[in-house]
């Protein structure tokens, strides 16, 4: 495979301060790295040892039915039980677990006693409900704590939750209601974005009546619009939550906690790739739990007295992973916040954060280029000298934007934590930590324990700088156990591309010093006259242009080249479109990547086709150019 990006590297090389380093949990990366090497098992049980199991595993790992592995196999464990049961224990039981501000400015705190007692609560709730070790439970609500507080008792009684996010429309809820056969869906009366009223019960309801499973609806009452209620099917949560029912035999608020197998599954998360219906990725209590805490404590070195805030919506794996499940493992305080992060000013995020003393921020790319757009006065207002750690995820981050955030965000002194991970992978798995040396834009290396490598067409690694497959060649504990109710299609999806080995579906280069730079997925790479071209990078060197707020590029066939690119772009307020300002556009893109990346065409937009976790849709803007059907849009923002 050719490639024209290795000189395109950012020179700069951004090295941590001695007092990041000092502070770091994992001082010497190398040295846990080629632990985790010489003894794969090992390692993990170490990580494992941290977390309070009912019974031991026998073995740490059984790979005797590759690709279906398995992890800490006969060891029982509740994820619950270590995020909530064993804090409650100790000293933590009165530190905060979660502060939760609505984009109306309400503000709600819960103690780790507090988050334990609404959770057992409303466990006792569902298993009077007759909802069993096993049962799929479907939750649709907005950004709120009692989405939490559902997924945990959800795993506390062996339920297996789907959440579905609250921005999803009827086709694609009823989709996965049908898929998971659930018998009952927790959903809120409404949330809050931009100002507006999201109705929620509405969208739950149409989607209700086209599924046959659900028996019982429980409703939040959040924003107090009015709701149609079926009797018989419709319950208050409130109302449920003040019924004797809620408490224990003993009449206290207590729930015994279920003993799960590691292996018993602890959620399903829907996830869609460029094609197909979306597919239910399962993860399970033991291996899921031992990734996730892991993988938090040592790249964002989070701490007792740390403020935590992942800025992801817990309908994602970011915020199954990084917002409930290990933020709570470690007994962490969890920032949580409602709304939009322009709402009703540019400045929102950054006056939360000054006013919580949030130490670690952990957002996406799409968000930090749009809150670009407005400027660096915005943040300047604000103290954010609590910071101390940045991080992003969900795609790669062009070079400009990580400059922006390191130098406008984090005041030159809080390294970025730029992760590559999946909804398969439940952890992450390419990431700098603190000690790490920093190039913008590269995810550096694997995380410990993890083997990752740039294949070609054939299997066979490829040079360094050149572009190919990223792969995974080692199993890890959080890893997907299969897609529901269709192993075969886990097998061909993940593991039939390259034998044996883990597809990504990532498109990615490792340069000579082992770092690894995400392009995209591998239906976003262009191939101009034999050459790839990422669209990550192109749309990078559109950014990168100072009248420039966001780009998507895309491959449309051309007699010559093979495909040509097409692009297009939002501008930055206050930017007016020109012929003049696209001609300057290409030569900047040329100027930035050579010729052979010369635009044949940029469009000037006001927005982009996004999924609603904010990734552009470039198959949408394909099919739309070409005046082709646009396939599966049940993951579109609107």
């Amino acid at each position: 495979m050719a490639s024209l990006s290795v000189e395109q590297e950012p020179l700069e090389l951004y090295t941590p301060s001695a007092e990041v380093k000092e502070s770091a949990f994992i001082k010497d990366r190398a040295k846990v790295t080629e632990q985790a090497r010489k003894d794969l098992e090992a390692f993990w049980a170490e990580a494992a040892s941290e977390y309070e199991w009912f019974s031991p595993w026998e073995k740490v790992l059984d790979d005797s039915n590759k690709p279906f592995y398995q992890w800490f196999v006969g060891g029982k464990v509740n994820i619950v039980d270590n995020c909530l049961d064993r804090h409650v224990r100790t000293w933590r039981r009165n530190k905060l677990a979660i502060i939760w501000e609505g984009e109306n400015g309400e503000v709600r705190t819960f103690s780790y006693h507090a988050l334990n007692r609404e959770v057992c609560m409303f466990a006792n709730i569902l298993r009077s409900m007759g909802v069993h070790k096993g049962d799929r439970v479907t939750i649709y609500m907005g950004r709120i704590p009692e989405l939490p507080i559902a997924m945990l008792a959800c795993a506390k009684i062996g339920a297996v939750h789907s959440v579905v996010y609250g921005g999803f429309s009827v086709e694609a809820l009823h989709g996965r209601l049908e898929d998971s056969q659930s018998n009952v869906v927790i959903t809120c009366d409404g949330g809050r974005m931009n100002g507006k009223l999201v109705e929620l019960k509405k969208i739950a309801d149409e989607a209700i009546r086209r599924a046959g499973s659900v028996e019982h609806v429980i409703v939040v009452r959040h924003t107090g619009q009015e709701v149609a209620m079926e009797a018989g099917r419709d319950y208050w949560y409130h109302d449920l939550m003040a019924l004797p029912i809620a408490k224990s035999a003993a009449g206290s608020s207590r729930c015994e906690t279920e003993v799960m197998d590691a292996e018993d599954p602890l959620f399903m998360l829907y996830t869609s790739g460029t094609t197909g219906k979306p597919k239910a990725i399962v993860h399970t209590h033991g291996g899921y739990m031992v990734g996730v805490g892991t993988t938090l404590k040592w790249v964002f070195d989070l701490r007792d007295e740390d403020r935590w805030w992942c800025t992801a919506d817990p309908g994602w794996i970011t915020g199954h992973s990084y917002i409930v499940y290990g933020p709570l493992l470690l007994g962490a305080t969890s920032f949580m916040y409602e709304g939009a992060p322009t709402y009703p000013y540019p400045n929102r995020w950054w006056s939360m954060i000054e006013k919580y003393g949030i130490n670690i921020l952990y957002t996406a790319p799409t968000a930090i280029r749009g809150l670009m757009r407005f400027g660096e006065a915005w943040p300047n207002r604000h103290d954010l000298s609590s910071l101390r750690l940045l991080g992003t995820v969900g795609e790669p981050i062009n070079p400009e934007a990580w400059r922006w955030y390191h130098r406008v965000i984090g005041k030159g002194r809080s390294p970025i934590m730029d992760t590559w991970w999946q909804t398969e992978t439940g952890m992450f798995m390419i990431t700098p930590m603190p000690e790490t040396p920093l190039k913008p834009g590269s995810g550096t290396i694997p995380f410990p324990g993890i083997e990752a490598d740039v294949y070609d067409e054939t299997g066979k690694p490829v040079a360094p700088g050149e572009e190919g497959y990223l792969v995974l060649k080692t199993p890890w504990p959080a890893m997907l156990r299969t897609i529901y109710k269709d192993p075969d299609r886990y097998v061909q999806q993940y593991w039939s591309r390259f034998p044996g080995v883990y597809f990504t579906g990532d498109s990615a280069r490792k340069d000579a010093d082992g770092y690894f730079w995400i392009i995209g997925r591998v239906d976003d790479v262009i191939k101009v006259s034999g050459y790839r071209l990422g669209t990550a990078e192109i749309e990078s060197a559109l950014v990168s242009h100072p009248a420039v707020a966001e780009a998507a590029a895309i491959g449309l066939p051309h007699e010559i080249k093979g495909n040509a690119i097409h692009a297009f772009v939002i501008l930055r307020a206050g930017i007016e479109p020109s012929e003049q300002l696209i001609s300057d556009l290409k030569a900047h893109v040329v100027h930035e990547m050579g010729p052979i990346a010369n635009p044949e065409r940029i469009e000037i937009v006001t927005s982009l086709p996004k999924t609603r976790s904010g990734k552009i849709m470039r198959r949408v803007l394909k099919a739309r150019a070409q005046g082709l059907p646009e396939g599966d849009l049940s993951t579109l923002e609107e």
